[in-house]
């Protein structure tokens, strides 16, 4: 897994993103950081990955266990005030669609927070290393 960030101008802060060779987007700042908000930011991406890991992990296991999901909305939203802090507070929240019994919703919701994102996010220990190319 390789994540290639290029520059796409020399005044601007807007980066491509090339994943894996396969896979092309976009990143830029918002406007009162100087950016032109022309993508989402590093920080949308970072909540994005969580929901949508949330969406794939639940529709994964409504799959191989024929729970009748028919379909996900989960919305992730932040509170960054205190980021300087070493505090970012992410809050879900999860809409299941199809002819679910509570139990059904109830173990999905469980599910949910065994993503492997979610996991990541508040469990592993993680190092970066950066050296110059």
């Amino acid at each position: 897994m390789s994540v290639i960030v290029n520059s796409t101008s020399s005044e601007g802060f807007r980066h491509s993103v090339d994943i894996n060779e396969r896979h092309t987007l976009a990143t830029d700042l918002p406007v009162s950081l100087g950016g032109e908000d022309s993508a989402p930011s590093p920080h949308d991406y970072f909540d994005a990955a969580l929901g949508a890991c949330k969406a794939l992990t639940v529709k994964l296991y409504a799959r191989q266990h024929d729970i009748p999901l028919t379909g996900i909305r989960v919305a992730v939203s932040h509170d960054d005030s205190e980021e300087r802090k070493g505090k970012y507070s992410l809050n879900v929240e999860l809409t299941l669609e199809g002819n679910l019994t509570e139990d059904q919703r109830t173990l999905l919701h469980r599910i949910a927070d065994r993503c492997p994102v979610h996991k990541l996010m508040t469990t592993a220990e993680i190092t970066i290393q950066t050296q110059l190319a």
